[in-house]
């Protein structure tokens, strides 16, 4: 049978449950089919080339397992591994030859084979890929963690009687002489800029523990002359969903793999073996069904010794609580957010992203703005109530154009990047000019064909602004910042995405703030939005709740929206 043949039979097993199987796995099955379909055609000017997979999977069976029950013995490429590199060395550019996938993202649980495939991928791109000069980058925020894989590459090589002589050990690289190819690890560590590396191959180990894109960056921009790089990221989930593995690839390769979403990127290939959940976010398969562990662990669960291994791990986490974010990580590549009282989780947000908005031309808007300290983020939201009691939501930032870089750097966070793409403007000097905020809300009518109703503000710092806004004939209302005060507007907010009556345009800085989010509670079951823990900043989502204290009243019935807000009537309600 012929390689391309067994992949189409592999794609209809897992598509129709004969191998067991996530819905992401399925969807890459799906795309294979559909691909293979289009082979060749105009749209699609690929094609599969067996010859260039298979001399991928051959060079993998040149090298011994260096470790585990299967030590010393030849590989034999698993079927996900026959999958995921056949379909990335397999697919070319049908008139230049050239390979197809440029970036390539494969998210498996702990102990699935991920240092190894990495070590072949990294060796056969120096070695035997056929670039002169080519550079392999394995890249890490750590010196320890991006010599795992090279550290496995090393003992690979070793052990390959068939490459003894080949390439030489110096300088902290692998070199390869005939080619003048190289393999080296990149962190952060090594106050490294980027500047001067052409990688050909650029290799990401458990971009899951990366605070920011940074290694990333300096590996995907140094690409720009190669004919034909290849990013590849392997990694498990992680616990934070504000680094850039969950917050920015994980999110893509998502609606990438969704045959249902409008995203498309022919040169993107992405697997992603996982337990699954449901639209809401919430787990539906079983930890303890030892069958469904094979979603998350194709290769691990697939052995004796890999699912006895899961086994121990899963008793230890019940036995254990504090151990159980670990196993639902790392072996069941479930992403998490282990934020304590977390406010909404990003699942849940991400579900109520839209690529569309309903029309709400003509319809009222409040505006609700968060001035914080002059120096920090500065947010105005936007809530828009809909007739049918779902409101549409936006937010625009600012920030202070001296302080860009340093909150980039402190903040960990791609305000640069936010910045160019408009989500966030940028103002004059060390601190926010309001004069920017003023016109940016003096826009919003104009901008979104909506009649502005209130502006909703925390008091602080704000006195100035709302003179001036006032005096623009805008309808000002202070909302108190107490406990007693936010509990309701809060609590119904979250109720609102919860029930997906929340619709919101995927803007990346309001998605961080809700991320970062956590509250805290009184003896009364009163809660509110705690800027104090909270790890990162809320700003963008503390504006939004001072619009929602308005507008979640906007369609009451019989409900005069004048009273409510104002000290008396607060006073009356909490008592």
């Amino acid at each position: 049978m012929s390689l391309k043949q067994w992949l189409i039979d592999y794609s209809h097993d897992v598509i129709d449950g004969r191998v067991i199987a996530c819905q992401k796995h399925k969807w890459a099955c799906m795309r294979f089919l559909r691909d293979i379909e289009r082979e060749g055609t105009e749209d699609f000017p690929y094609i599969f080339s067996e010859t260039k997979a298979m001399r991928f999977l051959k060079w993998m069976t040149l090298f011994k397992h260096t470790k585990g029950v299967l030590k010393g013995q030849h590989i034999r490429p698993h079927e996900i591994q026959v999958f995921v590199f056949g379909n990335i060395y397999g697919w070319v550019h049908k008139e230049t030859d050239y390979r197809r996938f440029k970036k390539a993202y494969w998210q498996v649980g702990r102990k699935n084979a991920k240092s190894q495939s990495l070590a072949c991928v990294a060796s056969y791109e120096a070695m035997a890929f056929g670039e002169n000069m080519s550079e392999v980058y394995i890249g890490a925020t750590k010196t320890e963690q991006a010599r795992i894989v090279w550290n496995e590459t090393e003992a690979m090589l070793a052990g390959c009687h068939e490459l003894k002589g080949k390439y030489e050990v110096k300088y902290g690289a692998i070199h390869h002489p005939k080619s003048r190819s190289i393999i080296r690890p990149l962190s952060k560590e090594d106050r490294k800029t980027g500047d001067g590396l052409n990688p050909q191959c650029g290799i990401i180990d458990e971009y899951h523990a990366h605070e920011t894109d940074e290694i990333y960056n300096i590996i995907d921009s140094g690409m720009i002359a190669r004919a034909q790089p290849l990013l590849m990221i392997i990694t498990t989930a992680g616990v934070n969903l504000n680094n850039p593995c969950y917050r920015s690839e994980y999110q893509y390769v998502s609606k990438l793999l969704d045959p249902n979403s409008p995203v498309e990127n022919e040169r993107y290939f992405a697997m992603v073996n996982e337990l699954d959940k449901d639209e809401d976010g919430n787990l539906i398969d079983d930890i303890r069904d030892e069958k469904a562990w094979l979603k998350a662990n194709p290769i691990a669960a697939s052995y004796p010794e890999g699912i006895e291994n899961i086994r121990a791990k899963l008793q230890e986490a019940l036995e254990k609580p504090d151990k159980m974010d670990d196993f639902l990580t790392k072996n069941m590549n479930i992403w998490i957010n282990k934020r304590a009282q977390g406010y909404i989780s990003s699942d849940r947000w991400a579900v109520c992203g839209a690529e569309k908005f309903p029309d709400i031309s003509g319809l009222d808007a409040y505006v609700g703005v968060d001035l914080s300290a002059t120096t920090d983020l500065t947010s105005v939201s936007i809530e828009i109530p809909l007739s049918d009691g779902r409101f549409v939501v936006l937010s625009h930032s600012f920030i202070p154009e001296e302080k860009l870089d340093e909150r980039v750097k402190t903040d960990k966070m791609p305000f640069d990047q936010w910045a160019r793409q408009g989500w966030i403007t940028t103002t004059p000097g060390a601190v926010v000019d309001y004069a920017f905020v003023r016109e940016y809300i003096k826009s919003i009518a104009e901008k979104y064909d909506v009649s502005v109703k209130e502006i909703c503000y925390d008091k602080y710092n704000a006195r100035h602004l709302m003179q001036e806004l006032e005096a623009d004939g805008f309808v000002t209302v202070e909302i108190p910042q107490g406990i007693r005060y936010l509990s309701e507007p809060t609590k119904n907010f979250r109720t609102k995405v919860f029930e997906k009556k929340i619709i919101h345009n995927n803007n990346p800085v309001l998605s961080w703030a809700i991320g970062n989010a956590v509250t805290r509670k009184d003896a009364q079951e009163n809660i509110m939005l705690d800027k104090s823990k909270s790890t990162d900043r809320i700003d963008p989502l503390a504006a939004l709740i001072n619009a929602h204290a308005r507008a979640m009243f906007a369609n009451a019935e019989s409900v005069d929206v004048s009273e409510f807000a104002t000290d008396d009537f607060l006073d009356r309600l909490w008592g």
